[in-house]
Protein backbone atom coordinates (compact mmCIF):
# COMPACT_ATOMS: atom_id res chain seq x y z
CA UNK A 1 0.00 0.00 0.00
CA UNK A 2 1.50 3.55 -0.56
CA UNK A 3 2.59 5.61 2.18
CA UNK A 4 -0.16 7.11 3.89
CA UNK A 5 0.84 11.06 4.91
CA UNK A 6 -2.33 11.79 7.01
CA UNK A 7 -1.87 8.75 9.34
CA UNK A 8 -0.98 9.98 13.07
CA UNK A 9 3.52 9.79 12.98
CA UNK A 10 3.31 7.05 15.22
CA UNK A 11 1.06 4.94 12.57
CA UNK A 12 3.39 6.74 9.59
CA UNK A 13 6.74 5.68 11.62
CA UNK A 14 5.13 1.81 11.23
CA UNK A 15 4.51 1.94 7.72
CA UNK A 16 8.26 3.15 7.10
CA UNK A 17 9.29 0.76 9.42
CA UNK A 18 7.68 -2.40 7.92
CA UNK A 19 9.25 -1.40 4.22
CA UNK A 20 12.71 -2.85 4.72
CA UNK A 21 15.57 -0.50 4.38
CA UNK A 22 18.72 -2.42 5.04
CA UNK A 23 21.63 0.12 3.64
CA UNK A 24 21.81 -0.19 0.01
CA UNK A 25 18.09 -1.45 -0.15
CA UNK A 26 16.44 2.05 0.23
CA UNK A 27 15.16 2.33 -3.17
CA UNK A 28 11.64 0.89 -2.33
CA UNK A 29 11.37 3.24 0.61
CA UNK A 30 12.83 6.23 -1.73
CA UNK A 31 10.44 5.15 -4.47
CA UNK A 32 7.49 5.43 -1.90
CA UNK A 33 8.25 8.50 -0.37
CA UNK A 34 8.82 10.51 -3.77
CA UNK A 35 5.43 9.10 -4.79
CA UNK A 36 3.67 10.34 -1.62
CA UNK A 37 5.23 13.65 -1.76
CA UNK A 38 4.16 14.22 -5.73
CA UNK A 39 2.04 16.85 -6.49
CA UNK A 40 2.26 18.71 -2.83
CA UNK A 41 2.39 21.81 -4.81
CA UNK A 42 4.73 23.70 -2.00
CA UNK A 43 7.63 21.50 -2.42
CA UNK A 44 10.20 21.61 -4.92
CA UNK A 45 10.86 17.98 -5.00
CA UNK A 46 14.80 16.97 -5.91
CA UNK A 47 16.21 13.24 -6.10
CA UNK A 48 20.23 12.06 -5.97
CA UNK A 49 20.04 8.18 -5.96
CA UNK A 50 18.11 7.15 -2.93
CA UNK A 51 18.09 10.75 -1.32
CA UNK A 52 14.69 12.77 -1.90
CA UNK A 53 14.99 16.24 -0.79
CA UNK A 54 11.75 18.35 -0.46
CA UNK A 55 11.95 22.44 0.49
CA UNK A 56 9.76 24.81 0.67
CA UNK A 57 10.71 28.40 -1.40
CA UNK A 58 8.41 31.03 0.26
CA UNK A 59 10.95 33.76 0.00
CA UNK A 60 11.01 33.51 3.93
CA UNK A 61 14.39 35.65 5.35
CA UNK A 62 15.72 32.63 6.94
CA UNK A 63 16.20 29.00 6.04
CA UNK A 64 16.45 25.69 8.42
CA UNK A 65 16.98 22.31 7.08
CA UNK A 66 16.07 19.45 8.59
CA UNK A 67 17.00 15.99 7.64
CA UNK A 68 16.81 12.02 8.38
CA UNK A 69 18.28 8.90 7.01
CA UNK A 70 16.04 5.71 5.62
CA UNK A 71 18.23 3.42 5.96
CA UNK A 72 18.18 0.73 8.87
CA UNK A 73 21.11 -1.76 10.25
CA UNK A 74 20.38 -5.47 9.28
CA UNK A 75 17.37 -7.69 10.48
CA UNK A 76 17.11 -10.01 13.15
CA UNK A 77 13.59 -11.43 13.18
CA UNK A 78 12.06 -7.37 14.27
CA UNK A 79 10.07 -7.10 11.81
CA UNK A 80 6.77 -6.02 10.59
CA UNK A 81 6.31 -3.89 13.67
CA UNK A 82 3.78 -4.25 16.73
CA UNK A 83 3.04 -2.30 19.30
CA UNK A 84 3.68 -3.54 23.25
CA UNK A 85 2.93 -1.88 26.20
CA UNK A 86 5.83 -2.43 28.79
CA UNK A 87 5.40 -0.83 32.47
CA UNK A 88 2.15 0.72 31.45
CA UNK A 89 4.56 2.48 28.30
CA UNK A 90 3.29 2.23 24.93
CA UNK A 91 6.06 1.59 22.58
CA UNK A 92 6.20 0.71 18.96
CA UNK A 93 8.59 -2.34 18.54
CA UNK A 94 10.73 -2.99 15.29
CA UNK A 95 14.10 -2.35 13.42
CA UNK A 96 14.36 1.33 12.48
CA UNK A 97 11.46 2.20 15.45
CA UNK A 98 14.30 4.20 16.98
CA UNK A 99 17.12 4.70 14.48
CA UNK A 100 15.37 6.71 13.14
CA UNK A 101 12.64 6.15 11.24
CA UNK A 102 10.27 7.23 14.04
CA UNK A 103 12.31 11.26 13.31
CA UNK A 104 11.71 10.29 10.11
CA UNK A 105 7.94 9.65 9.98
CA UNK A 106 7.82 13.37 12.08
CA UNK A 107 9.39 15.36 9.43
CA UNK A 108 7.60 13.93 6.48
CA UNK A 109 4.05 14.33 7.99
CA UNK A 110 5.21 17.63 8.70
CA UNK A 111 7.04 18.71 5.15
CA UNK A 112 3.18 17.53 3.98
CA UNK A 113 0.92 19.17 6.49
CA UNK A 114 3.08 22.29 6.96
CA UNK A 115 2.60 24.64 3.64
CA UNK A 116 3.18 28.11 5.13
CA UNK A 117 5.97 27.23 7.42
CA UNK A 118 7.10 30.58 9.13
CA UNK A 119 10.48 30.20 7.76
CA UNK A 120 11.67 28.19 4.48
CA UNK A 121 12.35 24.71 5.27
CA UNK A 122 14.89 22.07 3.32
CA UNK A 123 14.06 18.78 4.44
CA UNK A 124 16.57 15.86 3.25
CA UNK A 125 15.76 12.10 3.95
CA UNK A 126 18.92 10.19 2.90
CA UNK A 127 20.72 6.82 2.23
CA UNK A 128 23.60 4.85 3.69
CA UNK A 129 24.17 6.83 6.75
CA UNK A 130 24.80 3.02 8.89
CA UNK A 131 27.58 2.04 6.47
CA UNK A 132 30.93 3.61 5.46
CA UNK A 133 31.16 6.92 5.32
CA UNK A 134 32.19 7.51 1.92
CA UNK A 135 28.75 5.99 0.82
CA UNK A 136 26.67 8.39 3.08
CA UNK A 137 23.81 9.88 0.90
CA UNK A 138 24.24 13.21 2.84
CA UNK A 139 27.78 13.35 1.93
CA UNK A 140 27.60 12.66 -1.38
CA UNK A 141 24.80 15.32 -1.59
CA UNK A 142 26.83 17.87 -0.28
CA UNK A 143 29.49 17.16 -2.51
CA UNK A 144 27.01 16.97 -5.78
CA UNK A 145 24.86 19.79 -4.59
CA UNK A 146 26.45 22.31 -2.55
CA UNK A 147 23.88 24.44 -3.37
CA UNK A 148 21.23 22.66 -0.79
CA UNK A 149 22.98 23.18 1.70
CA UNK A 150 22.33 27.01 2.35
CA UNK A 151 20.65 27.31 5.71
CA UNK A 152 20.76 29.47 9.06
CA UNK A 153 20.23 26.44 11.34
CA UNK A 154 19.72 22.37 10.84
CA UNK A 155 18.20 19.57 12.81
CA UNK A 156 19.01 15.78 12.26
CA UNK A 157 16.23 13.82 13.76
CA UNK A 158 18.45 11.08 15.32
CA UNK A 159 17.11 9.39 18.45
CA UNK A 160 17.77 11.67 21.70
CA UNK A 161 15.15 10.93 23.89
CA UNK A 162 12.76 13.52 22.62
CA UNK A 163 15.15 16.07 23.65
CA UNK A 164 17.87 18.13 21.91
CA UNK A 165 21.47 17.43 21.91
CA UNK A 166 23.68 20.00 20.59
CA UNK A 167 26.71 19.35 18.14
CA UNK A 168 28.55 15.98 19.17
CA UNK A 169 31.77 14.24 19.45
CA UNK A 170 34.52 14.08 17.27
CA UNK A 171 35.68 10.07 16.84
CA UNK A 172 38.94 8.95 15.45
CA UNK A 173 40.12 4.95 15.82
CA UNK A 174 44.08 4.04 15.33
CA UNK A 175 46.09 1.12 15.17
CA UNK A 176 49.34 1.21 17.66
CA UNK A 177 51.58 -1.41 16.76
CA UNK A 178 54.29 -3.34 18.49
CA UNK A 179 57.02 -5.41 17.06
CA UNK A 180 59.42 -8.42 17.74
CA UNK A 181 60.94 -11.45 16.96
CA UNK A 182 59.91 -14.57 15.77
CA UNK A 183 60.93 -17.82 17.45
CA UNK A 184 60.22 -21.26 18.07
CA UNK A 185 57.70 -21.28 21.17
CA UNK A 186 59.97 -23.87 23.00
CA UNK A 187 62.81 -21.90 23.03
CA UNK A 188 61.28 -18.62 23.31
CA UNK A 189 64.64 -16.78 24.86
CA UNK A 190 65.73 -16.02 21.65
CA UNK A 191 62.87 -14.72 20.13
CA UNK A 192 61.07 -10.98 21.11
CA UNK A 193 57.48 -11.63 22.18
CA UNK A 194 55.69 -8.61 20.40
CA UNK A 195 52.33 -9.83 22.29
CA UNK A 196 53.85 -9.07 25.13
CA UNK A 197 55.39 -5.53 24.55
CA UNK A 198 52.04 -4.34 24.32
CA UNK A 199 51.14 -4.90 27.97
CA UNK A 200 52.41 -1.12 28.13
CA UNK A 201 49.86 0.29 25.74
CA UNK A 202 47.38 -1.71 27.51
CA UNK A 203 48.37 0.10 31.08
CA UNK A 204 48.13 3.33 29.33
CA UNK A 205 44.54 3.17 28.12
CA UNK A 206 43.39 1.65 31.77
CA UNK A 207 45.05 4.46 33.82
CA UNK A 208 43.66 7.49 31.33
CA UNK A 209 41.71 10.36 32.75
CA UNK A 210 39.19 10.90 30.08
CA UNK A 211 38.46 14.38 29.69
CA UNK A 212 35.06 16.47 31.13
CA UNK A 213 35.28 19.35 28.37
CA UNK A 214 32.87 22.59 28.31
CA UNK A 215 32.00 23.52 24.79
CA UNK A 216 30.10 27.00 24.94
CA UNK A 217 28.09 25.55 28.13
CA UNK A 218 28.10 21.83 27.23
CA UNK A 219 29.87 19.74 29.19
CA UNK A 220 31.09 16.98 26.86
CA UNK A 221 32.81 13.52 28.18
CA UNK A 222 35.24 12.11 26.36
CA UNK A 223 36.35 8.62 25.96
CA UNK A 224 39.55 6.52 25.01
CA UNK A 225 39.59 2.63 24.95
CA UNK A 226 40.69 -0.40 22.89
CA UNK A 227 38.55 -1.75 21.07
CA UNK A 228 40.06 -4.45 19.52
CA UNK A 229 43.83 -6.48 19.30
CA UNK A 230 45.02 -8.83 17.36
CA UNK A 231 48.64 -10.64 17.40
CA UNK A 232 50.17 -14.22 17.01
CA UNK A 233 51.02 -16.55 13.97
CA UNK A 234 50.74 -19.95 15.47
CA UNK A 235 50.84 -22.20 19.04
CA UNK A 236 54.42 -22.73 18.92
CA UNK A 237 55.84 -19.37 17.44
CA UNK A 238 56.64 -16.23 19.86
CA UNK A 239 54.87 -13.48 17.54
CA UNK A 240 56.57 -10.55 16.21
CA UNK A 241 54.21 -8.45 15.85
CA UNK A 242 50.51 -6.96 17.79
CA UNK A 243 47.87 -4.34 16.92
CA UNK A 244 46.09 -2.77 19.81
CA UNK A 245 43.09 -0.99 17.99
CA UNK A 246 42.22 1.96 19.93
CA UNK A 247 39.06 4.34 19.71
CA UNK A 248 39.18 8.06 20.60
CA UNK A 249 35.69 10.28 20.99
CA UNK A 250 36.85 14.00 21.62
CA UNK A 251 35.26 16.74 22.43
CA UNK A 252 34.31 19.07 19.74
CA UNK A 253 36.84 21.85 21.16
CA UNK A 254 39.33 19.59 19.46
CA UNK A 255 39.95 19.32 15.94
CA UNK A 256 40.92 15.34 14.33
CA UNK A 257 44.56 16.87 13.50
CA UNK A 258 44.67 17.66 17.34
CA UNK A 259 43.25 14.95 18.56
CA UNK A 260 45.96 12.22 16.95
CA UNK A 261 48.71 14.39 18.28
CA UNK A 262 47.65 14.14 21.30
CA UNK A 263 47.38 10.20 20.58
CA UNK A 264 51.26 9.95 18.93
CA UNK A 265 52.30 12.19 22.34
CA UNK A 266 50.57 9.51 24.59
CA UNK A 267 51.86 6.57 22.24
CA UNK A 268 55.09 8.48 22.16
CA UNK A 269 57.72 5.41 20.51
CA UNK A 270 54.83 2.94 18.83
CA UNK A 271 54.11 2.91 15.52
CA UNK A 272 50.73 4.93 15.09
CA UNK A 273 48.48 4.04 12.02
CA UNK A 274 44.99 6.38 11.82
CA UNK A 275 42.16 4.16 10.44
CA UNK A 276 39.59 6.61 10.53
CA UNK A 277 38.55 10.59 11.49
CA UNK A 278 36.15 12.87 11.83
CA UNK A 279 35.76 15.74 13.36
CA UNK A 280 33.07 16.59 15.77
CA UNK A 281 30.17 19.65 15.95
CA UNK A 282 30.36 22.57 18.12
CA UNK A 283 26.35 22.69 20.05
CA UNK A 284 25.64 25.87 17.82
CA UNK A 285 22.98 26.95 20.40
CA UNK A 286 24.47 30.55 20.08
CA UNK A 287 22.27 31.05 16.28
CA UNK A 288 19.33 33.14 17.08
CA UNK A 289 16.91 29.97 15.50
CA UNK A 290 18.60 27.43 17.97
CA UNK A 291 17.27 29.56 21.02
CA UNK A 292 13.70 29.88 19.13
CA UNK A 293 13.70 25.90 18.59
CA UNK A 294 14.81 25.54 21.99
CA UNK A 295 11.77 27.52 23.48
CA UNK A 296 9.39 25.70 20.83
CA UNK A 297 10.58 22.34 22.17
CA UNK A 298 10.95 23.53 25.83
CA UNK A 299 13.75 21.67 26.27
CA UNK A 300 17.56 22.30 28.20
CA UNK A 301 19.76 21.22 25.16
CA UNK A 302 22.44 18.63 26.69
CA UNK A 303 25.82 17.49 24.73
CA UNK A 304 25.94 14.56 21.99
CA UNK A 305 28.38 12.03 23.10
CA UNK A 306 28.38 9.93 20.02
CA UNK A 307 29.08 11.46 16.49
CA UNK A 308 26.41 12.25 13.68
CA UNK A 309 25.80 13.90 10.55
CA UNK A 310 26.01 16.98 12.44
CA UNK A 311 29.33 17.17 12.20
CA UNK A 312 28.63 17.79 7.96
CA UNK A 313 26.58 21.14 8.52
CA UNK A 314 28.93 22.42 11.08
CA UNK A 315 31.93 21.83 8.77
CA UNK A 316 29.71 24.24 6.10
CA UNK A 317 29.38 26.59 8.86
CA UNK A 318 25.60 25.67 9.58
CA UNK A 319 24.64 24.86 13.91
CA UNK A 320 23.15 21.74 13.94
CA UNK A 321 21.68 20.12 16.77
CA UNK A 322 20.22 16.46 17.08
CA UNK A 323 16.16 15.85 17.81
CA UNK A 324 14.27 13.06 17.53
CA UNK A 325 12.29 10.26 19.19
CA UNK A 326 14.04 7.46 21.01
CA UNK A 327 16.54 5.89 23.24
CA UNK A 328 19.77 5.83 21.51
CA UNK A 329 20.51 2.79 23.91
CA UNK A 330 17.88 0.66 21.89
CA UNK A 331 19.03 1.63 18.10
CA UNK A 332 20.38 -1.22 16.71
CA UNK A 333 19.42 -3.48 19.47
CA UNK A 334 17.25 -6.71 18.45
CA UNK A 335 14.43 -5.29 20.95
CA UNK A 336 14.68 -1.90 19.22
CA UNK A 337 11.64 0.07 20.40
CA UNK A 338 10.44 3.71 21.02
CA UNK A 339 7.65 5.09 23.29
CA UNK A 340 5.15 6.36 21.20
CA UNK A 341 4.85 9.46 23.42
CA UNK A 342 7.75 10.29 21.97
CA UNK A 343 6.92 10.67 18.72
CA UNK A 344 3.83 12.70 18.87
CA UNK A 345 5.80 15.08 21.75
CA UNK A 346 8.69 15.60 18.70
CA UNK A 347 6.10 16.49 16.35
CA UNK A 348 4.21 18.92 18.40
CA UNK A 349 7.50 20.51 19.64
CA UNK A 350 8.84 20.53 15.91
CA UNK A 351 5.05 21.74 14.54
CA UNK A 352 5.14 24.66 16.95
CA UNK A 353 8.59 25.78 16.01
CA UNK A 354 7.67 25.81 12.24
CA UNK A 355 4.39 27.54 12.66
CA UNK A 356 5.33 30.27 14.27
CA UNK A 357 3.13 29.24 17.13
CA UNK A 358 6.61 30.51 19.42
CA UNK A 359 7.87 33.54 17.78
CA UNK A 360 9.86 32.88 14.76
CA UNK A 361 11.45 36.78 14.31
Amino acid sequence: MPLDLTATSTDLTRQLCDIESVSGNETTLADEMEAALAGLDHLEIIRDGDTIVARTNLGRPRRVIIAGHIDTVPLNGNLPTRYETIDGVKYLWGRGTVDMKGGTAVQLKLAAELDEPAIDVTWMWYDHEEVSNELNGLGRLARKRPDLFVGDFAILGEPSNGIVEGGCNGNLRVEVRTFGLRAHSARGWVGDNAIHKAAPILDILAAYQAREVDVDGLVYREGLNAVGISGGVAGNIIPDECMVHINYRFAPSRSSDEAIEHLRELFAGYQLTVVDRADGARPGLDAPLAQEFLAAVGAEAKPKYGWTDVARFSALGIPAVNFGPGDPLKAHADDERVAVDQITSCETGLRAWLTGAVAVN
